[in-house]
């Protein structure tokens, strides 16, 4: 089982730069061992469900500590059979580009 999200949060109440808050959720998505991807818009993250979205409540806690206004975006795309699926859609694209 495979689910994958691309999931953003930042704080909407500390200014124009919140690079220092992303930088603390990406570094919980880096401690949890799922695979990832950092991306400019987003982290996409693979894993079970219940692995992916402790990950996600935990970013959510750490910037609740010191945040009064949090925006987040999770988009999801779950498969039964499926593992490696980060690089492998990405892989698979490519493929039929050459």
């Amino acid at each position: 089982m495979s689910v994958l999200i691309d999931f953003s949060i930042f704080p909407v109440d500390k200014g124009t730069s919140v690079s220092p808050y992303v930088a603390r959720a990406v570094s919980i998505i880096q401690q949890s061992g799922l695979d990832h991807n950092l991306g400019p818009m987003g982290t996409s993250i693979e894993g079970d469900w219940p692995e992916v979205m402790a990950v996600v409540n935990r970013c959510f806690e750490a910037l609740q500590t010191d945040c009064d206004r949090i925006y987040f975006t999770i988009k999801a795309d779950y498969r039964k059979a499926g593992e490696n699926r980060l690089s492998g859609k990405v892989r698979s694209v490519e493929k039929k580009l050459t």
